[in-house]
């Protein structure tokens, strides 16, 4: 366990994919200073992904309604929504590259715009290695990413 404790309390979790099931956990928040479906809007856009996810080089849509496909530093990845309550839930299973992963978003909103809280529950080899070897690499992608967030959705609101 890597910081379970620090699991947001709304956010859902699929059997199996607590932080307390988890060989690398993490979140990560911040404010962004629009309304929670500028932010919605920006992550459910898959395709536009690798224009400001770090790490991220093509991302469309898969064979199923629900499903898409990510590359990823290189790596292919299928991703399955296992949340999508607009504009304030997401969820997604990823799986690939010896991990299998569930990304939850929660995004309240609070005087000024919106609260953004992610956070990521991994398992699987990959996972151990990488956190072991690296263990603040997923916390910096994760610190990137919403600063991204934030930047294109006070953009697009604006």
């Amino acid at each position: 366990m890597h910081g379970a404790s620090d699991s947001h309390p709304d956010i859902h979790w699929p059997s199996g994919f607590s932080p307390g099931h988890a060989h690398s956990f993490c979140q990560a928040q911040v404010v962004v200073h629009a309304p929670p479906a500028a932010a919605f809007a920006l992550l459910t856009d898959v395709v536009r992904w690798p224009e400001w996810a770090a790490g991220v080089t093509d991302c469309r849509p898969g064979e199923l309604e629900g499903t898409f496909r990510v590359h990823f530093h290189e790596h292919a990845f299928e991703v399955f929504f296992g949340e999508r309550v607009e504009p304030n839930r997401l969820g997604w299973s990823v799986v690939g590259a010896g991990v299998q992963l569930y990304q939850a978003w929660l995004l309240t909103e609070v005087a000024g715009g919106t609260h953004v809280v992610s956070e990521n529950v991994v398992r699987g080899p990959a996972a151990r290695t990488l956190d072991a070897r690296s263990p603040l690499w997923s916390r910096r992608l994760h610190a990137l990413w919403l600063a991204q967030l934030k930047r294109l959705s006070e953009s697009a609101a604006g």
